[in-house]
C-alpha cells in the first residue's frame, strides 16, 4: 500500500495557498491553480505543508490521489513543467516560425503545428535536433509533446523517429538474405 497519502505537501515561501471551503488556489511567481478537493478528502494547511486526511476509509484512493495533484499544482506554479523531444535521421528537423512549429520529417511536404498560446517551444542552441517544450501545466505539456512525437511513430529498423529525450528505443534487425 502507497503512503503518499500520508506525506505533506511542502510549501515554499514563492507559493501562496488560500483555502475556500473545497476549493484551494496555488498562486506562484509563474502561475496561479485552483483545484476543488471532493467531499470525502479534507485539506488542512499548518505552518508551511498541506496535510490531507481521508474522512473515511473507502476515500483512501481519492486521499493520495488529492495530494498527488496539490503537490503537482505546488511544483508547476514554482518550477514549471519541460518535456524534451529529440528528432533523429538525415534531413529531419524541427523550425519554429514565430507560432508555428515546422516539421520536416520525410513526407513530401512540411508539416504545421500551430502553438497554442501559453505553451512555449525553444529549439536547443547546441543541438538542432532537441525541441523543448515548456509551460505550468504538466498534461498539456506532455499532450502537445505526443502530438509531435505521432507525427512520425519510431521506426525501429532503420532509426528513423521523433522521441522523448531519455526514452529507450530498441532497435530491431532487418530481414536476412537468403544464400
Amino acid at each position: 500500500m502507497s503512503r503518499i497519502g500520508k506525506l505533506p505537501v511542502v510549501l515554499s515561501d514563492k507559493v501562496e495557498v488560500t483555502l475556500n471551503g473545497r476549493d484551494i488556489k496555488v498562486k506562484g511567481p509563474l502561475w496561479e491553480l485552483s483545484f476543488t478537493v471532493s467531499e470525502t478528502v479534507e485539506v488542512i494547511k499548518e505552518e508551511n505543508n498541506l496535510i490531507v486526511k481521508p474522512l473515511w476509509e473507502e476515500a483512501k484512493a481519492l486521499w493520495w490521489t488529492t495530494r498527488a495533484i496539490l503537490n503537482n499544482m505546488v511544483v508547476w506554479v514554482t518550477e514549471g513543467y519541460k518535456r524534451s523531444l529529440e528528432i533523429i535521421w538525415v534531413g529531419y528537423k524541427f523550425e519554429v516560425q514565430g507560432t508555428t512549429l515546422v516539421l520536416s520529417i520525410g513526407l513530401s511536404h512540411k508539416v504545421d503545428m500551430p502553438v497554442p498560446a501559453w505553451l512555449k517551444v525553444e529549439l536547443d542552441e547546441k543541438a538542432k535536433n532537441m525541441l523543448h517544450i515548456s509551460w505550468v501545466d504538466k498534461q498539456l505539456v506532455w499532450e502537445f509533446a505526443s502530438k509531435i512525437r505521432a507525427k512520425k511513430k519510431p521506426e525501429p529498423y532503420k532509426g528513423k523517429w521523433i522521441k522523448y529525450v531519455g526514452e529507450h528505443i530498441r532497435r530491431k534487425a532487418g530481414k536476412t538474405g537468403s544464400k
